[in-house]
């Protein structure tokens, strides 16, 4: 089975393009995912994790994902390569999103009716969100 699950913070905004041949609509975008422990007298690290959304799901991201705001995304890990002009072979492990949610409080992404993943996952989330980054607090971007 390959799911993954992931809440973080957006780094930037969603970057779309289209494909060439079916002018798709593909959404990138990086979250930074706090690690959910840090060694005593360290700060908490973030690993920073790179989400592809297609279609429908890109169009939601790319419409209300901005930079710095917390959201949750459900997908699969996918790898690829590629040789580049100076025959240069290129990996990249990317999070491929199926599902993508708000969340942030409702107070803070300004009372919107969606589905966020809080109500989605319940208190889980509650638990994790002690080791996030707080809206206040400085971000490493």
């Amino acid at each position: 089975m390959n799911k993954v699950i992931l809440m973080g913070r957006l780094t930037r905004d969603p970057e779309v393009r289209y494909t060439t041949n079916t002018n798709t609509l593909v959404a990138s975008f990086s979250l930074a995912v706090n690690r959910r422990f840090a060694k005593q007298g360290e700060e908490r690290q973030a690993d920073f994790i790179n989400v592809v959304a297609w279609n429908k799901t890109g169009e939601f991201c790319s419409k209300w994902f901005k930079k710095g705001q917390q959201v949750g995304v459900i997908g699969r890990l996918q790898t690829r390569n590629w040789e580049d002009e100076n025959k240069v072979k290129h990996y990249v492990t990317e999070v491929i999103a199926e599902e993508a949610y708000f969340a942030d409080t409702k107070r803070e992404n300004g009372g919107a009716g969606v589905d966020s993943f809080e109500n989605t996952f319940g208190n889980s989330v509650s638990e994790a969100s002690e080791f996030s980054v707080q809206a206040d607090d400085e971000l490493p971007f």
